[in-house]
């Protein structure tokens, strides 16, 4: 709620962006209009944002409800391990996918891995190996906030290079990986027939 409709600014005022009543009489025709569209603009966000937290509650219990019923079933335990999961229509037209994205960071291994890797680059003969070293520095290289890239250094161990200290410091990255939290997504897709491509249903106003 914005403080006009919580009663905290009277009536006949809006109160500026620093905190000061003003009488409307003495405000712009364009401030007001303005102020009237952002407010009732911000009204229907916030009742279309309770409504997808709300949608999307009721989906995971509905989902995690079907898994139960599917776990009895098979003489298994309730509230099993929750993972990754497509489910689909009768008719393979229609799917919804619950994901799960793990927010990832490195512990103190980073090191150890990033001393082995410059070891390597030192052994190797340089001019054979210059677009790898530049990959290298690019994975290790941290951005404006000093935060390191995951997915950069992640995708060093995609690289099939036989060298045992590369295994090695391979090892160490990998050893490395903390999970520091886990969040599901809900996501949907059609396809207008089996010979079509699944089309992913946009939720968030930028998609739409």
């Amino acid at each position: 709620m914005d403080d006009q409709s919580m009663g905290t600014v009277p009536g006949g005022y809006l109160q500026d962006s620093s905190g000061r009543l003003v009488p409307m009489a003495n405000v712009k025709p364009a401030d007001l209009l303005e102020d009237e569209l952002v407010r009732e603009a911000f009204r229907e966000a916030q009742l279309l944002s309770i409504a997808l937290r709300m949608f999307r509650e009721k989906s995971f219990g509905q989902v995690q409800a079907l898994l139960d019923l599917l776990a009895q079933s098979h003489g298994l335990e309730k509230g099993g391990a929750k993972g990754n999961i497509t489910l689909s229509s009768y008719d393979g037209n229609l799917r919804l996918q619950v994901a799960i994205g793990d927010s990832l960071t490195f512990g103190p291994e980073l090191q150890v891995a990033k001393q082995l890797v410059d070891k390597c680059i030192v052994a190797w003969s340089e001019g054979a190996n210059a677009n790898l070293r530049a990959i290298v520095n690019d994975a290790f290289a941290v951005d404006k906030e000093g935060k390191l890239n995951v997915d950069r250094i992640l995708g060093l161990r995609r690289l099939d290079i036989a060298d045992q200290t590369w295994k090695q410091a391979m090892e160490a990255i990998g050893n490395a990986v903390r999970v520091v939290s886990s969040k599901r997504y809900l996501r949907f897709y059609r396809r207008a027939g089996a010979d079509q491509d699944f089309a992913q249903l946009p939720l968030d106003l930028a998609r739409v």
